[in-house]
C-alpha cells in the first residue's frame, strides 16, 4: 500500500513529500526521483497526513547504500567546482545571473543550475555553450530573492535565523501599510530583510494592530478628556493609552496622556450596540405576547345583543350549526304544506 512520507534533502531545511510502499524509519536516507532527477533525502515523517494521492509526489526508489552516499558527495563537490565556470561564461555573454546552487542527479544524467536575477534572462546561448562543455543535460531554474534566502539561509535584523529558512512554507503578501499601522519607521534599512524585500514578520501582528486601532480615536481628532477638550497627538496601541494636546490657562499648550477608558465614547461598548442587544432580548418577548393575545382572542366568547341584553355564546360554531338546523326544519315544513295542497286539488 502506497503511503506518503516527509523528507528533507541533506543540508536543506525545506520539507518535501514522497510516495512509497517501503517500511521506513525516521533518519533513514533514501534515493528518490522527482521529474527524472535522482537525489538522496533523509526521512523526517514516516507517514504524513495529506489528502493528495501518493502518485502526485515523487517516488522513493530504494534505501541509500554506502556507494550511493559516496557518489552523492563526489557529485556535490564536482558541482561546486563548476559554479565559477558558470559565472565566467555568463559574464562573457553579458548575462546578469547570480548562481545560487548547482546539483547533479545521482545517475549523472542531468545537472540542475539554480540562479536568481532581477530581470528576465535569455539563456539560450548560455545553454548551448554549457552543454558542449559538460556533455550532459542541463536544467536552469530561476528563483526570486526571497527564495534565494530561503535556500541559503541567513540572519535577520532581529539576530535570529530568517523565518523563511526556519519554518515558513509559503510567502504571504506584505505591504508598507502593515508597517504604517504598527507605527514603524519606513526606512528601508528598518523594514527590509536580508533579501531586500519587506520583512515577512510585518504581517504576523498587523491584524491585531488594526483591531486595536479601530477601538482608538484617530490622530488629530477632537476628543473629550477629564481635563477638557483636546486633539489626539499619539496612540499607544499596546498600552491602550492616548496622548492629547489641549489648551491650558492662558496661551500654554499641554500634552497629557490618558487611558482609553478616560476618553469619552471610547474604551467601552457603544450605546447603539447596547441598544441593539436589549432590542434583541425584547423581540422574542413581544412575539410571545402577540401569540398569546391571538390565542385569547380565539378563546373569547362572542357576544350578541338581543332586546338590549347581551347574550353570550361560548361557541360560535354551535351557533352556526343551530341556525343551519332551523333553516332545514323550516324548509321541510314548507315542502309538506306544498304537497298537501296538491293532493287536495
Amino acid at each position: 500500500m502506497q503511503k506518503i512520507i516527509g523528507a528533507k534533502k541533506i543540508g536543506s531545511r525545506e520539507l518535501e513529500f514522497f510516495g512509497t510502499s517501503l517500511e521506513l524509519n525516521i533518519g533513514d536516507k533514501v534515493v528518490v526521483e522527482v521529474e527524472e532527477f535522482q537525489t538522496i533525502v533523509e526521512v523526517v515523517e514516516t507517514e504524513s497526513k495529506i489528502s493528495k494521492p501518493a502518485e502526485d509526489f515523487g517516488k522513493v526508489l530504494r534505501l541509500a547504500t554506502d556507494a550511493d552516499l559516496s557518489k552523492y558527495e563526489s557529485l556535490e563537490k564536482k558541482a561546486k567546482k563548476e559554479v565559477p565556470l558558470f559565472k565566467k561564461k555568463s559574464l562573457e555573454l553579458g548575462l546578469m545571473m547570480k548562481f545560487v546552487k548547482a546539483e547533479y542527479s545521482l545517475d549523472s544524467s542531468k545537472i540542475l543550475i539554480v540562479f536568481s536575477s532581477e530581470e528576465r534572462v535569455d539563456f539560450r546561448q548560455f545553454l548551448k555553450e554549457l552543454a558542449s562543455m559538460l556533455k550532459t543535460r542541463i536544467e536552469l531554474k530561476q528563483i526570486g530573492q526571497r527564495d534565494e534566502v530561503k535556500m541559503l539561509g541567513g540572519v535577520g535584523p532581529c539576530g535570529q535565523p530568517c523565518c523563511c529558512a526556519r519554518f515558513l512554507k509559503d510567502f504571504e503578501h506584505v505591504t508598507v501599510k502593515m508597517a504604517k499601522v504598527q507605527s514603524l519607521s519606513l526606512s528601508p534599512t528598518k523594514i527590509n530583510g536580508v533579501c531586500g524585500r519587506l520583512m515577512c514578520c510585518l504581517g504576523y501582528e498587523s491584524k491585531m494592530y488594526e483591531e486595536q486601532l479601530s477601538k482608538m480615536p484617530k490622530v488629530n481628532s477632537e476628543v473629550e478628556t477629564p481635563n477638557g477638550i483636546g486633539n489626539v497627538v499619539y496612540n499607544d496601541i499596546l498600552r491602550e493609552r492616548v496622548s492629547v494636546k489641549r489648551k491650558a490657562e492662558g496661551d500654554t499648550i499641554v500634552v497629557e496622556e490618558f487611558e482609553l477608558n478616560q476618553i469619552k465614547g471610547y474604551g467601552e461598548p457603544k450605546k447603539e450596540e447596547t441598544q441593539v442587544k436589549t432590542n434583541e432580548h425584547k423581540k422574542p418577548e413581544k412575539q410571545e405576547i402577540k401569540k398569546f393575545d391571538k390565542k385569547e382572542k380565539q378563546q373569547k366568547p362572542q357576544e350578541m345583543i338581543l332586546g338590549g341584553e347581551k347574550k353570550v355564546e361560548d361557541n360560535p360554531e354551535k351557533e352556526s350549526k343551530n341556525e343551519e338546523g332551523k333553516n332545514k326544519k323550516f324548509n321541510n315544513k314548507n315542502k309538506k304544506k306544498f304537497f298537501k295542497k296538491n293532493d287536495k286539488n
